[in-house]
């Protein structure tokens, strides 16, 4: 039976967010499993402000957040290109939906570059084609886990061959460390590299080689969490050409060098 992910791919200094908030992923009703990744949701009652970094996935979120009593506010956020990071003060919770890649087109359907490097703020989920929204952030995991789906579900996405298959290599991108070129991944799977990128634009957000580097960037910050490793034998395993090239994209992606963050991640363990 499938699980949510229980990897921290993504974030950065995932010790310190689990000190921070409670912080946990659900999976949505078995309908909803083709394009939704999980659920996620976060609830935090701080005495001082808890600043949270993210390198994102190449996925599309629907965010549902409520600070204290105030009211809930919802947005749509694209795949992130660039570092994120978000500040959280005093009490609050968030109600989160990341799709899987490319699993926000049937949903939108529409090209979903459209939003990459977007965070959309939406009064109201009809604004962008949606089921009117509703309250997603009260209640226990359970009920929160359930108005989402019922929001979801609302939005009557349709089973597209194509957009499965387009999900199909992004997932074979994430797990197979072999995929390394655009040309030879392109070649692999009988499309030409001009249809792959097409395909990728249209229902992931993103081209295939920005992904191809996500991935494997995401492996080495979280090998780096645990503690330094050989960063030689590890440019090497994930298909950088040298260790020069990898710590220039770790460094451009997360902020700060591989080895300033694997101290950072043995501070907060």
């Amino acid at each position: 039976m499938r699980q949510p992910r229980g990897d921290s791919r993504g974030i950065l200094d995932p010790a310190r967010l689990a000190r921070q908030v409670r912080f946990r992923r659900h999976l949505p009703t078995l309908a909803l499993h083709r394009w939704v990744e999980h659920y996620w949701l976060i609830d935090w009652d701080l005495g001082e402000p808890f600043e949270q970094r993210i390198v994102p996935h190449p996925a599309v979120n629907l965010v549902f957040q409520r600070d204290g009593n105030g009211p809930e506010r919802a947005e749509l956020a694209g795949v992130g290109q660039e570092l994120f990071s978000i500040t959280l003060t005093g009490s609050g919770r968030v109600s989160g939906v990341q799709f899987r890649p490319g699993g926000f087109h049937p949903f939108w359907r529409r090209p979903v570059a459209e939003l990459t490097g977007r965070r959309r703020p939406i009064a109201d989920l009809a604004d962008v084609g949606g089921p009117p929204g509703h309250a997603v952030c009260a209640g226990t995991d359970a009920e929160r886990c359930q108005a989402l789906d019922a929001l979801l579900g609302g939005w009557a996405p349709r089973p597209d061959p194509v957009n499965d298959e387009v999900m199909s290599l992004v997932e074979t991108i994430r797990t197979d460390r072999n995929v390394r070129r655009v040309d030879e991944f392109a070649r692999e799977h009988g499309v030409s590299v001009r249809r792959l990128q097409r395909l990728f634009l249209t229902h992931v957000g993103v081209g295939p080689k920005w992904v191809i580097r996500r991935y494997r960037l995401h492996e080495a910050i979280e090998r780096a969490a645990g503690g330094p490793p050989d960063w030689a034998g590890l440019a090497a395993e994930l298909g950088y050409s040298d260790q020069a090239h990898l710590v220039r994209d770790f460094t451009a992606a997360t902020g700060v060098s591989p080895t300033a963050y694997a101290q950072t991640g043995r501070r907060w363990a």
